[in-house]
């Protein structure tokens, strides 16, 4: 069987979106060719964050991990996820009973069966066409001012989900130019714009 290279996996909940509050088993995976400056997982790409070795588990293994504990479905994540083939990871979760949910920049080929997609496109690789039509949700991280405008434009014809999410980029979240861009957003352009937060970050969860 395939083995991924892991960086953490946890039972924890959801802290944004659509589906926050909820129980759930994350899967963290290494690697990522996107390497945004801001990122709050630099420890599944950054040199000198990254572990010294780097744990491998297949789907069975990872499995026997997440039925130790009670949730409402899994969520892998990363790093970047998408660029490992994840097929047989979500079928052997699919296939035992869970739901599966993928957190993506939608900038590569999704590989694998997902019940929920949330996709958080970056301005590095650009989310690609096929990712955003599948989207239950878009996550926009507002970093400047002028994000929500540039990504609307891009993300617009896409908007087939009712969900996009404003997400204030974690260090700024404080700074009144991001929070008005983002009510004036709410205000500017209304339904599917919702605000959103890292709310596992307020409860120190992982």
């Amino acid at each position: 069987m395939k083995k991924y290279p892991i960086s953490e996996f946890f039972h924890s909940w959801q802290g944004e979106g659509c589906h926050m509050g909820k129980s759930a088993f994350f899967i963290r995976l290494m690697g990522c060719p996107i390497k945004c400056v801001w990122c709050d997982s630099a420890e599944t790409w950054k040199p000198g964050h990254m572990p010294d070795t780097v744990e491998r588990y297949n789907a069975e293994e990872l499995l026997q991990f997440a039925e130790t504990g009670k949730f409402e479905f899994i969520v892998i994540t990363g790093g970047e996820p998408t660029i490992h083939d994840l097929t047989e990871l979500t079928t052997t979760f699919s296939n035992n009973g869970y739901k599966i949910h993928l957190e993506t920049c939608g900038a590569f080929k999704i590989f694998g069966k997902f019940d929920w997609v949330t996709v958080s496109p970056k301005w590095a690789s650009l989310p690609l066409d096929e990712n955003l039509n599948i989207a239950d949700e878009i996550k926009l991280i507002v970093e400047e001012r002028d994000s929500i405008k540039k990504w609307w434009d891009i993300i617009k014809p896409f908007t087939k989900t009712d969900s996009v999410w404003l997400h204030p980029e974690w260090s700024l979240r404080n700074v009144s130019e991001i929070t008005e861009a983002i009510n004036f957003a709410i205000a500017e352009y209304g339904k599917p714009l919702r605000v959103g937060f890292q709310l596992h970050k307020l409860y120190n969860a992982t």
